[in-house]
């Protein structure tokens, strides 16, 4: 038996296991949160932070091969897993190219892959003088840390950069400027790589953002063909450039000339592609824990149009979920919910997924269904 460990216990582990438990995969999770989304069906859960290397060494110890839901956990402990002869995958190697933003687009940039232009703010300074580059607006971001809209700051006019300075940690944190771009699209595709070295791309997915959170993904894409082409091969260029193995997923604007800029990347299965569960005839969960294993990855085509909707939350409280048989009204709809014992503004609950003949008719039905769920 196969076993695997997985640093993070949230809803993108719980969906990695949920997947893999068909071949009957044994897991060994690290969560500081006793009762996190995928404590219920890991075979294990150590219970401690993604800094305490002592817990991820343990758990390496328990396992065949070490992977990650989400990167903002202890590069440190990657390396000296590696080190012993563990297996990591992704890499600590592409972990330290992705997990500090700048350094992330330095090392694109270099790589000959297209980014925003971006500046390191190293004091206020340096910020103040920012706009001489870039103009207004601008966007301030911290170099590690930050996700779903945590650790951006956006600075519209003249006189915003000491809001957005402080709002960011006031110098406690390394800090870029990027420029903003006026983008026509929020796109992003999943690549995904075997250790056997296959490597399968699955199709360009339009996102919608509320409040900096994803609210709405919808494939295909509405692009043209040029600029579909175009995303694949930066994906793929991408997945070179920071040698990843198991899934990346590269977010990506689409200018109002059709071409893309990368806009972040995330080495792990990711919230844009919760539709390919349903979607796909290989879900992204699945093709990570093949890929890890160095087994032949799946196919990533569409079955049918898709659409996603997460469900978010909009109070602070225990979570008490309602509204599940009107939701099902509608059998294409698809719930997923994650465990969450609290809900709390901002804060991801679930999601919700539809196929149909076409995208309108399956974003339609997740928009229904959405509005008959309360946390």
């Amino acid at each position: 038996m196969k076993k695997i460990g997985i640093v993070g216990g949230g809803q993108l582990g719980k969906m990695m296991i949920l997947d893999a438990k068909r071949l009957d995969y044994y897991f060994v999770i690290v969560d500081p949160t006793e009762h996190c989304p995928a404590h219920g069906i890991a075979d294990e859960h150590i219970v401690a932070g993604f800094e305490d290397v002592a817990a991820i060494k343990a758990m390496a110890e328990k396992v065949d091969v070490v992977t990650y839901e989400f990167e903002h956990i202890s590069l440190e402990a990657l390396q000296q897993l590696e080190a012993k002869g563990h297996k990591v995958y992704p890499s600590s190697e592409t972990l330290s190219h992705i997990q500090n933003k700048l350094e992330q687009k330095k090392w694109l940039r270099d790589h000959g892959i297209p980014v925003p232009a971006f500046l390191e703010i190293p004091d206020r300074e340096a910020l103040s003088k920012a706009h001489e580059v870039f103009g207004y607006p601008m966007m301030l971001k911290t170099c590690t840390g930050g996700y779903d809209g945590k650790g951006n700051a956006l600075i519209r006019e003249a006189g915003d950069e000491e809001e957005a300075y402080q709002a960011l940690g006031g110098g406690s944190l390394p800090l870029m400027v990027e420029e903003c771009i006026p983008f026509e699209k929020e796109v992003s595709v999943l690549a995904c790589r075997s250790t056997n070295g296959e490597m399968a791309v699955f199709p360009v997915a339009e996102n919608v953002h509320k409040n900096s959170i994803l609210d709405e993904t919808t494939v295909p894409a509405d692009i043209p063909d040029s600029t579909a082409g175009e995303a694949w091969e930066v994906a793929r260029a991408c997945t070179k450039a920071v040698n990843a193995y198991g899934m990346l997923c590269i977010e990506l604007f689409v200018a109002k000339d059709g071409h893309v800029l990368v806009n972040e990347l995330a080495p792990r299965p990711h919230n844009s592609g919760h539709y390919t569960i349903e979607g796909c005839y290989t879900s992204q969960y699945e093709n990570h824990i093949r890929a890890i294993l160095g087994l032949p990855l799946g196919n990533t085509q569409l079955i049918r149009p898709a659409a996603m909707k997460n469900l978010i939350g909009d109070h602070s409280g225990p979570a008490e979920l309602t509204g599940v048989g009107e939701a099902y009204q509608n059998p294409n709809v698809k719930l997923h919910i994650y465990g969450k014992e609290t809900v709390s503004p901002g804060r991801k609950m679930g999601h919700i997924t539809a196929t149909g003949s076409t995208i309108e008719e399956a974003l339609r039905e997740v928009r229904q269904a959405h509005a008959c769920i309360r946390f």
